[in-house]
């Protein structure tokens, strides 16, 4: 191993964690370290589930899903009954073949 090319060390590097504040120690390059999440705070590792909305994507997405539930709906029946009518209106009329349709262009 060349000497003088490697960094320093430090095997007491100190982490803080943002978020929560939180300290430890761990071998780094570094002297101190800050970090916005660490196992300690992060959701998968904590269990605890938390929504970081910068945007307000999820106000934005909420307004948009009200709206959407205050439009009228149609029930299984009244839909039902248009689907009706429909096969109705079709059954009425005649059903031509292709070759009556092209005997009635000429």
């Amino acid at each position: 191993m060349k000497k003088g090319i490697h960094p320093k060390l430090y095997k007491k590097a100190k982490v803080t964690d943002l978020s929560t504040g939180e300290t430890f120690e761990l071998a780094s390059t570094k002297e101190e370290i800050t970090v916005d999440v660490t196992n300690l705070s992060h959701p998968f590792y904590t269990g605890q589930h938390r929504i970081v909305d910068t945007e307000n994507l999820v106000k934005k997405f909420e307004e948009k899903r009200t709206v959407a539930e205050k439009k009228s709906r149609r029930t299984k029946s009244e839909k039902r009954s248009r689907r009706t009518n429909k096969t109705s209106e079709v059954q009425g009329r005649e059903r031509l073949t292709l070759k009556d349709m092209l005997s009635q262009i000429k």
